[in-house]
C-alpha cells in the first residue's frame, strides 16, 4: 500500500521560509509527476507548483512563482520550498504523486500559517 507523508508545516510569521517534505512509502512504478497542492478555509483545493514528464517541466501558481520551488530527491521525495511567505499562504497542504498508468497518490496534508 503506497503511502505519502507531509513534514514541515507550522507557523511562521509573514516573510518567512517554511520548506515542505514529502515521503512516499510502498511500491509506485513508473512515476512521473510530482505536485503540490493546497486548500484555505471555504475554498477548493488548487495547484501551487508541479514536476512533470519525468520532471523535466515545471509549473507554478502564480501567486506563488518567485517565491516557491518544487523539487524531488528520486521518485518517492519532493520538496517545497517556500520563501517571503504571506498570510494568504495560509492553507493545507498536500503532496501528490502520479504515475504513467493514471495512478495519483495523495498525502494527508501540512497544515502552513502566516501570522501578519
Amino acid at each position: 500500500q503506497v503511502q505519502l507523508v507531509e513534514s514541515g508545516g507550522g507557523l511562521v510569521q509573514a516573510g518567512g521560509s517554511l520548506r515542505l517534505s514529502c515521503t512516499a512509502s510502498g511500491s509506485i512504478f513508473r512515476v512521473n509527476a510530482w505536485g503540490w497542492y493546497r486548500q484555505a478555509p471555504g475554498k477548493q483545493r488548487e495547484l501551487v507548483a508541479s514536476l512533470t514528464n519525468g520532471g523535466s517541466s515545471t509549473n507554478y501558481a502564480d501567486s506563488v512563482k518567485g517565491r516557491f520551488t518544487i523539487s524531488r530527491d528520486g521518485a518517492k521525495n519532493t520538496y517545497l520550498q517556500m520563501n517571503s511567505l504571506k498570510p494568504e499562504d495560509n492553507a493545507v497542504y498536500y503532496c501528490n504523486i502520479g504515475n504513467s498508468i493514471g495512478s495519483q497518490y495523495w498525502g494527508q496534508g501540512t497544515q502552513v500559517t502566516v501570522s501578519s
